[in-house]
């Protein structure tokens, strides 16, 4: 067991400790607490390094609630560690660093939706899982980057659809579904001429996603052009109808087994943990700029810091709670439940954890 003696105070005396002595204490730590290490795709390299699974926000809280772990440490932002807390209730769920945010989350408020939703009584509402628990706890349904048509199309095609937070996900959602679509800042005084069956999205967006931008695409297309171009579906609409394929970060770890070369539009941290995997392969960032520094914000001496004082403890009032996790079963259940990660996904996980040491956004 760690001593109280071996406990220092605060992550900045933590990061004064060699790299090898931190990752020992995080994994003596972990099993003294039977904790699980959740690593998301754009996490720094060293923080793969030491997790027990890496994938998306969703995937990973299915994960560890299906462990028999009693705490969960979730590097990533503050909604995701949320998700998790709302999917295993009676686990203590930790997350190192609560400065850790998605600025695309704080878009919009559950004050600011139950708002919209008095303007449109008769509206069903959508919301993207990069969303707060409260947001969620006013929500119908929530959906993925990769199953947000589906959602959307289980839906009466003449009922009018709010969608939050991401602008750009229900654009792209309407485009594949034939819906009309606009968004909450073009709404006039009178909702009466809204088309039917309009989506109406909340006007937020990820801002690493949204600054991609065609000439960086141009670029690389000139660089690499035998290259196919895969983007997230965050990513603006004009980049998007250039590309050969849209899809979720778990699909686009697929792909790059499937091709050899591959221009990636989404978080550098992704791309980083492909090449590795893949380093014969060329796996080309669209954007050397598209980095979450609120995914960086974790670091291993934060993490080491986070298990031995059990900080910072996510808590959601149980009403919220439950209100949450019934928009998340109701997208479950919906696209058929949650599924174990394909070989090529696991073989990425296993990569990760063999990682060396390094900044993700290198």
């Amino acid at each position: 067991m760690i001593q109280i003696a071996d406990i220092l105070p605060t992550p900045l005396a933590y990061a004064a400790l060699p790299a090898d002595e931190l990752r020992e204490r995080i994994i003596r730590r972990k099993m003294e607490l039977n904790a699980v290490i959740l690593g998301h795709n754009y996490q720094r390299v060293e923080i793969q390094a030491v997790s027990d699974f890496l994938g998306d926000s969703l995937g990973l809280s299915q994960e560890a609630a299906d462990t028999d772990a009693d705490v969960i440490v979730f590097c990533g932002v503050h909604f995701m560690a949320e998700t998790a807390k709302i999917l295993s209730p009676e686990k203590m769920v930790l997350m190192p660093d609560l400065r850790a945010g998605c600025p695309m989350a704080d878009f919009v408020t559950a004050d600011g939706l139950r708002q919209l939703k008095a303007r449109f009584p008769g509206a069903a509402v959508i919301t993207y899982v990069n969303s707060t628990a409260e947001v969620k706890a006013e929500s119908d349904i929530c959906c993925t980057s990769s199953n947000a048509v589906e959602v959307v199309n289980s839906f009466a095609p003449d009922r009018t659809l709010l969608f939050v937070p991401d602008r750009n996900l229900a654009r792209y959602s309407a485009e594949r579904s034939g819906r009309p679509y606009l968004t909450t800042s073009q709404l006039g005084a009178s909702v009466e001429a809204i088309p039917e069956g309009a989506i109406v999205a909340w006007d937020g967006y990820c801002y690493v996603h949204d600054d991609l931008v065609l000439d960086e695409l141009a670029e690389a297309k000139r660089r690499y052009p035998n290259a196919k171009v895969v983007i997230h579906p965050e990513a603006r609409g004009d980049l998007l109808a250039r590309a050969d394929f849209v899809t979720s970060t778990a699909k686009m770890v697929s792909l790059a087994e499937d091709h050899d070369e591959l221009i990636i539009g989404t978080e550098r941290g992704l791309i980083d943990r492909l090449r590795q995997q893949y380093p014969n392969k060329t796996l080309v960032p669209l954007s050397g700029a598209a980095i979450c520094g609120n995914m960086k914000m974790n670091t291993l001496a934060k993490l080491a810091w986070s298990l031995d004082h059990q900080k910072h403890e996510v808590s959601i009032p149980e009403d919220v709670r439950a209100r949450a996790e019934a928009a998340l079963r109701g997208m479950l259940e919906l696209s058929g439940g949650w599924r174990a990660p394909t070989p090529e996904e696991a073989a990425i996980e296993a990569a990760g954890m063999e990682g060396a040491g390094g900044c993700g956004c290198a």
